[in-house]
């Protein structure tokens, strides 16, 4: 049964704002602090603020808020179970949140028609590419790494190229082949063949060197998968512990982000969380239930499972400056070409919008979710938006669309409102 809730702080008023300041809860539901040990986060940095020309997020036009609605009603005559988005409005920092707004529609589990809820957890796919981005960015600003040196110098003899640099990897212009390619294929039956398998790195990056690279290092940006499986195996050797210690101590504790985890090999969801469903490539095949995965196949490439004011938290802490030096910052923002209207750095996402504002973030497929999280170039407005469903094109694109409404306002929702639909391929997985 589909059902849906909207709310905006002016309504909720304090409530809302106890709500957003209460203790931070690990799954089992017992207060959570950070480790002793948990890295201080860097002073806002200068060159965080908004950049010449760029309107802070005072400036942007109001949400539409009525627009963001409609598209996730839209979401669900396309194909989606359920739909849901976040949008918040910061005062002056990532952890101060002046407003928010809460829509969702239609169901998180198919089995018991439970009520999508901006509360429910769920798999962010590629959007884990920007935590692995900042623990290796926070490595080069501790001197631990260097941007412009091969990766065979920190993994001698795991390339075939020694002339791939780590800012080649972070970039997706190494030219290494993506892996998904060959793993999904066949959609469904990909994954179900992969859903229990636990990998190592290698074992996934072997499957990319059976491939020709695709181009010469730095010569163009291709998207593959592969880059942060090498990225994960760079996280591993220069700090000897694993993606989840560096995620948890870098990052999930330091912004008390008490709805994210890594819990590769395991493969439920902790807590209350929204069921994703894989969208067969056969027309009018039944919807496949992918919500219980190791997700091994992905990694630190996709793995990572959190919630839609996590993921604006973090999104706003990021382009805030309190994630990285201004100078990592800086370079994660050296924008190249990544398609139309669009720019990718170092394990982010810049998207230029049709009213001439830029947000920035990272776009997520797994099977079963498509995440999209962006915000503003001062950090001060963020936007998580979730449908529980992939490989389905005409959702993907009405998803999209929710940037519009969140950031443009009203004058560009309305032409955004409905997308043509396109049909899903495999290169929508794990973006």
């Amino acid at each position: 049964m589909a059902s849906r809730t909207t709310c905006t702080s002016a309504v909720l008023g304090s409530l809302v704002l106890t709500l957003l300041t209460g203790p931070a809860r690990a799954a089992d539901g017992a207060p959570r602090t950070p480790a002793p040990d948990t890295p201080a986060l860097p002073a806002r940095a200068a060159s965080a603020l908004p950049a010449r020309g760029a309107p802070a997020a005072h400036e942007l036009p109001a949400p539409d808020t009525a627009a963001l609605d409609g598209l996730l009603r839209t979401a669900l005559t396309r194909g989606a179970p359920g739909a849901m988005a976040r949008v918040d409005d910061h005062r002056t920092a990532y952890d101060d949140h002046a407003t928010v707004h809460q829509a969702t529609e239609g169901s998180a589990d198919r089995g018991d028609a439970r009520a999508m809820d901006t509360a429910d957890r769920f798999r962010i796919g590629s959007v884990t590419k920007t935590f692995t981005a900042v623990v290796l960015l926070q490595l080069a600003a501790e001197g631990r790494v260097r941007l412009d040196t091969s990766v065979d110098h920190y993994l001698p003899g795991l390339l075939p190229d020694d002339r791939i640099t780590v800012r080649h990897v972070l970039g997706h212009r190494s030219g290494l082949y993506d892996y998904t390619e060959d793993l999904f294929a066949a959609t469904a039956l990909g994954f179900e063949a992969v859903r229990t398998q636990v990998f190592t790195y290698r074992q996934l990056l072997d499957r990319s060197l059976r491939h020709p690279r695709t181009h010469a290092p730095g010569a163009a940006y291709a998207y593959s998968n592969t880059n942060y499986v090498v990225a994960g195996l760079l996280v591993e050797k220069l700090t000897g512990h694993p993606v989840r210690t560096e995620y948890e101590n870098r990052i999930i504790k330091p912004l008390k982000l008490s709805d994210t985890f890594y819990v590769h090999p395991d493969t439920q969801i902790p807590g209350r969380h929204a069921h994703g469903y894989l969208t067969p490539d056969e027309a009018k095949g039944a919807l496949v239930d992918a919500t219980d995965q190791t997700a091994s196949w992905a990694q630190s490439a996709g793995a990572l499972i959190s919630s839609t004011r996590d993921l604006n938290t973090f999104f706003s802490a990021l382009l805030g400056g309190r994630l990285l030096p201004a100078a990592q910052l800086t370079e994660m923002e050296r924008w190249n070409p990544a398609g139309t209207a669009q720019a990718y750095g170092l394990g982010l996402r810049r998207r230029d919008l049709s009213c001439g504002i830029s947000v920035y973030g990272h776009t997520g497929a797994v099977q079963g979710f498509y995440t999209y999280a962006f915000t503003s170039k001062d950090g001060l407005r963020s936007l998580a938006a979730v449908a529980n469903t992939s490989n389905n094109g005409a959702v993907h694109e009405t998803m999209l669309a929710t940037l519009e409404a969140a950031f443009c306002g009203r004058k560009t929702a309305a032409r955004a409102a409905a997308p043509a639909p396109r049909r899903a391929s495999v290169h929508d997985l794990a973006r």
